[in-house]
């Protein structure tokens, strides 16, 4: 019979927020699959878990996945379980998934804590459409694609989630108000941990704090969405800048009639078609 993985969410900070249902998986499936056995071996401890013990990361998860693949398809139980917060969330586990799916091996998800949905209900910020970008690319190694990253959240609306570093934090928040200009932000640290906090600023007002306070703790950004209104003055302004007799063209080598052409123009710079008639004369 087939074994399963089980993705088993661990505390971010707060071993109480360990849940029943992982506690009991732990114990009962055949390895836990750890993505840093020396961090794992304290929370099992902890818990009086004696499980054995394997190391799948970031630099073994191609290779090690297929072996634990082999290990589920002759019948053992894994938990995978990653250094905090949920597998399969900007770590390696998402692999481990995608292959057990290929070879037919059941996956199940035992829910619990994340540091961005944690962040992300006590930002203060907009919560029901949000987009989650993990670590941005690093900006020695990869600078081409952190710009690319940061281009496409110029025009983002929902909410959004970044995760970073105390010692890049200040390089972060540069170049997020550069792409971005100035937003409101919540920073949040140190979660469910005893220093834990949540400021509310902006770019700017942050930027300035971080100047005379060394920024510390592994910090979770949540930024707001750019008004949908303000997109939609900055297309308007884009329009009003071509004269309206090639803004007409423009919908008339389409192939539209001059009635649809006024109609698509007038939305296009918010007037009335009338105004559009008006100015055409």
């Amino acid at each position: 019979m087939t074994g399963t993985l089980y993705l088993c969410a661990t505390p971010i900070g707060n071993l109480e927020d360990i849940t029943f249902r992982v506690l009991r998986a732990l114990r009962e499936v055949d390895l836990i699959a750890a993505e840093d056995t020396r961090n794992t071996i304290k929370l099992l401890n902890h818990f009086t878990i004696k499980t054995p013990m394997t190391s799948y990361h970031e630099y073994n998860k191609i290779e090690k996945a297929y072996a634990l693949i082999e290990k589920m398809q002759n019948g053992m139980n894994v938990a995978l379980i990653t250094d905090a917060g949920t597998p399969g969330i900007s770590d390696p586990g998402e692999e481990l998934v995608r292959q057990c799916y290929e070879a037919g091996i059941p996956v199940t998800s035992l829910p619990g804590p994340a540091a961005c949905i944690t962040a992300l209900t006590m930002s203060g910020l907009p919560t029901r459409r949000f987009c989650f970008e993990a670590f941005l690319p690093a900006e020695k190694s990869d600078k081409k694609e952190r710009q690319r990253i940061l281009e496409e959240l110029k025009k983002e609306t929902r909410t959004m989630i970044v995760y970073e570093a105390p010692h890049h934090l200040v390089a972060t928040l540069e170049d997020l108000y550069g792409a971005l200009g100035n937003r409101k932000i919540t920073i949040c640290r140190e979660l469910t941990k005893k220093f834990e906090s949540a400021f509310q600023t902006t770019f700017e007002e942050a930027l300035a704090h971080y100047e005379t306070e060394e920024p510390k703790g592994e910090c979770v950004i949540v930024i707001a969405g750019k008004p949908v209104e303000e997109i939609r003055e900055e297309e308007i302004r884009a329009w009003e800048e071509m004269p309206i007799e090639e803004h007409m063209e423009h919908y008339l080598s389409q192939g539209m009639d001059k009635k649809e052409a006024m109609k698509a123009v007038a939305k296009d710079r918010g007037i009335s078609k009338r105004d559009v008639y008006q100015q055409l004369l």
